[in-house]
């Protein structure tokens, strides 16, 4: 005959199992915990560039970046100093430059996007070419993020936006790239 009575030892059991089951929950979340950026180049190998920290809110998720620098080669461009990766073209990191909320949502991850653009350019060139800007357009998709690169002038940031809770960079300013030509066309975040 079986006992209904519960072991202690399995009334201990109970909040260990429910802390694990609420950590994998959460990072199996695509906008909670922690995650790691990805470049991808055209054959599809994965660049890792820096991690994201999301913390989920009511409206969203707010999120913190943190772009792995031993990772990218200094460079002096224009007068600036540059986070840049050196493959076939140097891909430079340009974060954006103003105030935002650092806030997404499932279906709006345009803050993001604006702080992981990159400018390219070919490792003979001289100086910075603000206008080869590449804005990755993301969304979720399996449970992560993924991001197409889109070409974009950079020097629409030259100035703050009018309003800087919306992200100015919006899809009027931006048009396909030519994927056979650049050396990072994708990203995934997970």
């Amino acid at each position: 005959m079986r006992s209904n009575k519960i072991s202690r030892g399995s009334i201990r059991l109970w909040p260990l199992l429910l802390c694990w089951l609420w950590a994998a929950m959460a990072t199996a979340e695509p906008l909670a915990g922690d995650k790691v950026i990805y470049l991808l180049d055209k054959t599809g190998m994965e660049i890792p560039v820096g991690t994201i920290t999301f913390k989920p809110q009511a409206e969203g998720a707010h999120y913190s970046l943190h772009m792995d620098h031993a990772r990218f080669k200094d460079f002096f461009l224009s007068m600036k100093e540059m986070k840049c990766l050196e493959g076939p073209e140097l891909w430079c990191h340009l974060p954006y430059p103003y105030e935002q909320p650092h806030l997404v949502s499932g279906d709006d991850l345009r803050w993001l996007e604006h702080d992981l653009l990159f400018m390219f350019k070919s490792p003979d060139e001289f100086g910075a070419n603000f206008w080869n800007g590449i804005y990755y357009q993301m969304q979720l998709k399996d449970g992560q993020i993924t991001g197409q690169a889109q070409a974009i002038d950079l020097n629409n940031l030259a100035s703050p936006p009018a309003d800087l809770n919306i992200p100015p960079l919006h899809e009027n300013l931006r048009d396909p790239i030519e994927r056979k030509h650049r050396w990072l066309p994708d990203l995934v975040i997970r």
